[in-house]
This record gives structure tokens, C-alpha cells and sequence, in this order.
């Protein structure tokens, strides 16, 4: 198994499956609360994300492809540390990927455009070469996600769970060796 299939699976046991919370922005189609249509969430596809999509519909192995083109491949997974990579796939699909770039791009020091390219893996590289310099990656970006969501006006309906999603990546990027490498 890849690294994408071992991240997916961990990632979409975070999402679960179909809900329709009417509380929940990304269950829109318009992406904030009573705009549009509530399709809800399936696997973390997000009718805000995907409006035309029938959500209710999807299958385990279409929101896999999603997962991989619209999500993966934007942020370079393959091309990243693979304990960071988790991290900020995580963030791309429950944050987006372009806040999930930009906190990558400012824990690495480069200029925050929204594009993993040749100067953010550069200094990705350089940084995670050092001793500790993959953990230090990791929690910076971490804690730069969770000082965002704690600032969401839905932290009190949703925190306690996304919370608990952030403690635990850490230790599910223990448990596939993640950190060894």
C-alpha cells in the first residue's frame, strides 16, 4: 500500500460517512448555512466543495479519486515528508487546500502563494534534514491549524471532534511509521 492509500484511509476515517448537518457550513452547496441546497458530507466530500456532486450517492471509491486529484496531488503528497504529508492533506481536505498550502508555505519560510512548487520543497528539504526538522514541520503547522480552528464561530458547536482529529494525527503518523522516515 502507498503512502496516498494508508493517508487516505486514515483521513476518511475522520470524515466518515453521509451527514447532513443543517449546523454545518460545508454541507451547503453554497457553503454557508441556509445558502443553497443542505447534500451534506460524505467521506469529507462537501457539497460546499462539490455542489453539483450528489453527495448521498458517493462511493467509497469515488471520493478515494477526488481525494487524489482535487486534494493530493495539489498539495505535492508524494513530494513531502510523509508524517507532513498526512498533516496537511488532513488540512486540505477539513480546511482547504490552498490554507493548507499557505501553512505549509509559512512554516517553510517562503512566500505564501498558494502553489507547492521547486521553492517550497526546497525548503521543506532543508528544513526537514535537520535534526528534529521534520517535527518541527509538523507541529508548527499543527498548531497554525489549530489557532485557526479555535477561532471559527463553530468551534463550540464542532470543536470537541476536531480537536480530538488534531491530537490524533500525530500518533496515527506514529503508528504507520510515518516519523521513522
Amino acid at each position: 500500500m502507498n503512502n496516498f492509500d494508508r493517508m487516505f484511509d486514515i483521513v476518511a476515517g475522520h470524515e466518515g460517512d453521509f451527514t447532513a448537518d443543517p449546523a454545518d457550513s460545508g454541507n451547503w452547496t453554497g457553503g454557508a448555512v441556509g445558502a443553497g441546497t443542505c447534500r451534506g458530507t460524505r467521506f469529507g466530500i462537501s457539497a460546499a466543495a462539490y455542489p453539483d456532486l450528489d453527495i448521498a450517492a458517493l462511493s467509497l471509491d469515488a471520493a478515494k479519486a477526488l481525494y487524489q486529484r482535487d486534494y493530493w496531488q495539489r498539495i505535492a503528497g508524494d513530494l513531502l515528508p510523509a508524517a507532513l504529508a498526512l498533516l496537511v492533506f488532513d488540512a486540505a481536505i477539513n480546511n482547504g487546500t490552498n490554507r493548507a498550502t499557505r501553512w505549509l508555505q509559512l512554516v517553510a519560510q517562503v512566500p505564501q502563494d498558494g502553489v507547492i512548487g521547486e521553492q517550497t520543497l526546497h525548503a521543506i528539504d532543508r528544513t526537514a534534514a535537520r535534526q528534529g526538522g521534520v517535527m518541527d514541520l509538523c507541529s508548527d503547522f499543527l498548531a497554525l491549524r489549530l489557532a485557526f480552528m479555535t477561532s471559527l464561530p463553530t468551534w463550540k458547536t464542532f470543536g470537541i471532534g476536531w480537536a480530538r482529529r488534531l491530537c490524533r494525527l500525530p500518533y496515527e503518523a506514529a503508528d504507520a511509521g510515518y516519523l521513522d522516515r
